[in-house]
C-alpha cells in the first residue's frame, strides 16, 4: 500500500547540490574497475526507440542488439517501445531475459484523461510488458494539484501490480530543485516502483544534479519506509564517461545494493555504441569503429 502523501519535502541548497553533482563525474577510475562500470552500465540499459518512424522491423533489430551487443559483453536490461510495438519486442526477445519496458499515459505530455491513461497502460501490459513508463500530468503539478498526480499514479500502480512502474517526472519542466524532491517524495509515496529523470523529448533531459536530487529522495524513502526504490536517468547519456559518472553517484548517494538492473537504468539508445567502442578498447588497446557495431 502506497504512503499517504506528504505535505512538505525538505530545501534543496542547489550551490551544495550542485558542487557534490559535478565531483561525481571527476572520480578516476582505473582500468580493471572501468571495465565493470562499463558492463555494469550496459546491463542496466532501457535500449530505447520512441519516434514516430519506429516499425516492427526497426524494433526486431533493436532487439537484436539489445540481446547480443558485442562479443563477451552482456545483455542489455530491456528494450523501451511504445505500446503498440510491445508484442513485436515480446517475441523477438523471447528466452533472451532482456525485458520489454512500455511508455504509457499519453507519452510524452501526460495531458489525456485517467481513463485515457489506463486504457493506453492496458494495452501495454495486454501485450506483455514487463515494466511501464508512465509520465506524471506535469500541468497539474505546477499548478499546485499534487494531490490529482498522487492518485493518478497510485491508480497506475495498482492496474500493473507486480509489474515495476517507472514514473517520470520530466524534471528539465519542473522548473527548480526544490520542485524535482516534491515531484521524488511524491511519486515514491505514490507506490512508484522507480522514478526517472525525462522522457528524452525536450532540451533539458537527465543532468547529475537533478539525479542526485532524486538519489537523495530514494535515500530518505528506504530511510523512512524500509522499502528500496530505483532510480532511472534518461535523455542526454550518450558516453561512457557520463555513464560512469551516474553510477558513481549512484554508489556514493546509495550505495552497492543499488548497482544493479533492479534499481539503476540508463535510458539510451546511443550509449551503448560508446561502452562498447570503450569496452574494446580495455580489451585490445586500440579503439574499434563503429562500423563493427550492429546497427539498430
Amino acid at each position: 500500500m502506497p504512503l499517504m502523501l506528504s505535505r512538505t519535502s525538505p530545501p534543496v541548497d542547489a550551490v551544495m547540490l550542485e558542487a557534490r553533482a559535478d565531483g561525481f563525474a571527476k572520480r578516476s577510475i582505473k582500468n580493471e574497475a572501468k571495465l565493470a562500470a562499463i558492463d555494469l552500465a550496459i546491463r542496466c540499459i532501457d535500449l530505447t526507440t520512441l519516434e514516430g518512424r519506429d516499425s516492427p522491423g526497426r524494433v526486431r533489430s533493436l532487439c537484436a542488439k539489445a540481446a547480443y551487443p558485442g562479443p563477451g559483453a552482456p545483455r542489455v536490461a530491456a528494450v523501451c517501445v511504445y505500446p503498440n510495438l510491445v508484442a513485436v519486442a515480446k517475441d523477438a526477445l523471447r528466452g533472451t531475459g532482456v525485458k520489454v519496458a512500455s511508455v504509457a499515459t499519453a507519452f510524452p505530455s501526460g495531458l489525456s484523461s485517467l481513463d485515457v491513461k489506463l486504457r493506453d497502460t492496458e494495452a501495454a501490459l495486454a501485450s506483455g510488458a514487463d515494466e511501464i513508463d508512465m509520465v506524471i500530468d506535469r500541468g497539474a503539478f505546477l499548478a499546485g494539484d499534487e494531490q490529482h498526480v498522487f492518485d493518478e499514479i497510485v491508480a497506475v500502480k495498482q492496474l500493473c501490480g507486480s509489474v515495476h512502474l517507472k514514473a517520470i517526472l520530466e524534471t528539465g519542466e519542473l522548473g527548480s530543485y526544490d520542485a524535482t524532491r516534491r515531484a521524488s517524495d511524491l511519486a515514491l509515496e505514490a507506490g512508484a516502483d522507480v522514478i526517472k529523470t525525462s522522457t528524452g523529448k525536450i532540451g533539458t533531459s537527465a543532468t547529475l544534479a537533478t539525479a542526485l536530487v532524486m538519489a537523495e529522495a530514494i535515500r530518505d524513502f528506504a530511510r523512512r519506509s524500509g522499502e528500496r526504490r530505483g532510480l532511472k536517468v534518461a535523455g542526454g547519456v550518450r558516453n561512457t564517461k557520463s555513464a560512469i559518472a551516474y553510477l558513481v553517484l549512484l554508489d556514493e548517494t546509495l550505495g552497492e545494493d543499488w548497482l544493479s538492473p533492479d534499481m539503476f537504468r540508463i535510458g539510451a539508445s546511443a550509449l551503448l555504441d560508446d561502452l562498447l567502442l570503450q569496452r574494446g578498447k580495455l580489451a585490445t588497446g586500440r579503439y574499434g569503429s563503429l562500423d563493427y557495431i550492429s546497427k539498430d
